[in-house]
């Protein structure tokens, strides 16, 4: 088998849920086509049992033929070993029919969730993910799951028919005839159920969305009183969702009660007339033997056949919310195909902001929300005439491939400390030399290289996550860099160092950086200051600070500018640093407190 999971899942056809079903199909058809074979194999042996029983009290015990009875009883030793073997061969292919279901469908749901970036969670609501990546992919799994006791099922019944018929047509019949109405008085209870179903899921991703945003906005509501009022309507929706499970339990309890009740009627009838066959001599007790155990047999496969209906109906739900997150598209597209050499200018027309390839290039905002666009144009997350290279970024491959932009949004991931900043293809020496340039060493130092970092890192200071982020920000090894503010939760003395590292931790490589601290503006190779959204003045930090009384004024806050302005810059914190506010934030405020 295949090491799960592939390394490519391939384009999903997600027009319609049934279409995207039947792509994970023809995906693992292999495999597919094997459970289902094993599945025939393992139902097939277990059909030819009673016969084998049968033969053996006809030929042998009311024969009085011992021969005969050992010879079937060999037979029956045979059918049972092969039973055996198959079932834990089906048994294995069907788990891996599974994984590799429900890993595919994590990968293409996970790959269109980066596709989108800022546009998933306008689009779609937390709850709504989280419902997608945690049940309806394992629904999607059991869907693929069942294909191989399904077909075997449905093989085992035809075959059971086909030996009824030959050994007394009225009761091949009887099967033949009463499968399809079992089948036909099943169907009207899957619709409700489907529909329940549906509506269970949407009320449980919406209730997990407010949960979500409870927690993270718990700090604030205790602020303003507003606990109870928020928990009572959260335990009002989380009524709704109970209401509707248990609206999808009582649709499911019919089901289920249809797969016990509908085929025990029909053995009891088959029981029942081959019993009178049986008085009468039209069939012989080792006949009347097998057929019972043919009729004991067919609940097996006729309640497999009802849970195929059950988990293909779970399926097709699950895969409607999938093709749901596969048909959004990005608010900006990210399907170019140029692919320029590294190394090229980016320039930003709107703004007029030309960042030149290896150099520390710092924006300074007089407002921030322009900074925030700009690095929002550069890393093509809004629209705007951005070139790399003289190429439109727009036409370019795979522009978030060479453009990174890291924010204060951004959230550590939970596991060990040292994995979630490295990169899937991050050069040891390189994660370590970007630990030490974002001056997280000694973070990583106290946790512990293998320390589980919680949900978001929540364990972290505000600064110390900050750092954190940056460092990884650094280890992804991009060709363009684009910081937001990455220092403002920590300290001066913190800052001067990562403001010292920073150029010589991306030697030849574009970085750029937007704030207003003068500490990390002293240290940038070009500083561009913009106004109103395009950009004012030029220079070095040092010369529009004597020549711009505008960018004095943004980047000191009415503070002495000799004090930006140091002579020399060394790793630790300078002498006579400015007292910003972000600047002398403690490493323990939460950042979004520390930010300006």
């Amino acid at each position: 088998m295949k090491p799960l999971p592939v390394e490519d899942p391939g384009e999903p056809d997600h027009r319609s849920p049934a279409r995207y079903l039947l792509w994970l199909g023809r995906t693992q058809a292999g495999s597919l086509s094997a459970g289902a074979l094993l599945g025939v194999v393992w139902m097939l042996s277990q059909a030819l049992m009673p016969a084998a029983i049968g033969r053996a009290v006809d030929a042998g015990v009311a024969a009085k033929d011992s021969g005969a009875l050992l010879a079937w009883t060999g037979v029956l030793l045979g059918l049972g070993a092969v039973q055996a073997v198959s079932a834990m061969t089906r048994h294995r292919v069907a788990v891996f029919n599974w994984m590799a279901a429900t890993y595919r469908t994590v990968q293409v749901v996970t790959r269109q969730a980066t596709r989108l970036g800022g546009t998933l969670p306008e689009r779609l609501g937390a709850g709504e993910v989280v419902t997608v990546g945690v049940a309806d992919v394992a629904h999607v799994g059991n869907a693929m799951d069942i294909v191989a006791r399904g077909a075997g099922a449905v093989v085992a019944i035809v075959a059971v028919a086909a030996i009824l018929l030959a050994s007394s047509p009225p009761l091949g019949l009887i099967v033949l005839v009463g499968v399809p109405v079992i089948l036909a008085l099943a169907a009207p209870l899957l619709r409700p159920y489907r529909e329940r179903e549906q509506v269970q899921r949407e009320l449980a991703g919406e209730l997990t969305a407010h949960a979500t945003d409870l927690v993270a906005g718990l700090r604030v509501l205790r602020g303003v009183g507003g606990e109870r009022m928020f928990a009572g309507r959260y335990r009002a929706e989380s009524q709704r969702v109970r209401a509707a499970g248990v609206e999808v339990a009582r649709a499911e309890s019919r089901l289920s009660g249809a797969e016990v009740l509908l085929p025990g009627l029909l053995v009891a009838l088959v029981t029942w007339v081959g019993a009178r066959f049986a008085a009468a001599g039209t069939i012989s007790v080792g006949e009347l033997v097998a057929f019972y155990g043919y009729a004991v047999f067919l609940i097996h496969p006729l309640k497999t056949i009802g849970e195929a209906a059950g988990k293909l109906a779970k399926g097709h739900v699950a895969a409607g919310r999938v093709t749901a997150v596969l048909a959004l598209r990005p608010g900006v597209p990210l399907d170019g195909t140029a692919r320029p050499e590294p190394g090229g200018e980016l320039v930003d027309a709107a703004s007029g902001l030309v960042v030149r390839p290896g150099r520390l290039t710092a924006i300074a905002a007089a407002d921030p929300r322009d900074a925030q666009a700009i690095a929002d144009r550069l890393g093509r997350y809004a629209e705007g005439d951005v070139t790399y290279g003289g190429r439109p970024l727009r036409e370019l491959a795979d522009p978030r491939g060479r453009v990174l932009v890291a924010i204060n949004d951004d959230r550590l991931f939970s596991g060990p400390l040292m994995d979630g900043l490295a990169g899937p293809r991050t050069d040891p020496a390189e994660l370590e030399r970007a630990v030490e340039t974002a001056g997280a060493a000694d973070i990583v130092a106290a946790a512990g290289r293998d320390a589980h970092v919680a949900e978001a890192g929540r364990e972290f200071s505000g600064g110390q996550r900050q750092r954190l982020r940056l460092a990884r920000a650094l280890a992804a090894g991009h060709e363009v860099l684009v910081l937001v503010e990455p220092t403002s939760a920590v300290d001066a003395h913190t800052e001067a160092l990562i403001a010292g590292r920073l150029a010589a931790g991306r030697p030849g490589r574009t970085t750029v950086v937007c704030t207003t601290s003068p500490l990390m503006l002293d240290r940038a190779d070009h500083v561009a200051y913009v106004e109103n959204g395009t950009v004012a003045a030029e220079g070095t930090h040092r010369v529009l600070l004597e020549t711009e009384p505008r960018y004095a004024a943004t980047v000191t806050r009415g503070e002495s500018t000799a004090a930006s302005a140091p002579d020399s810059a060394p790793d630790g914190a300078p002498e006579n640093a400015p007292e910003n506010a972000h600047e002398n934030a403690p490493d323990d405020v939460p950042e979004e407190v520390a930010s300006p």
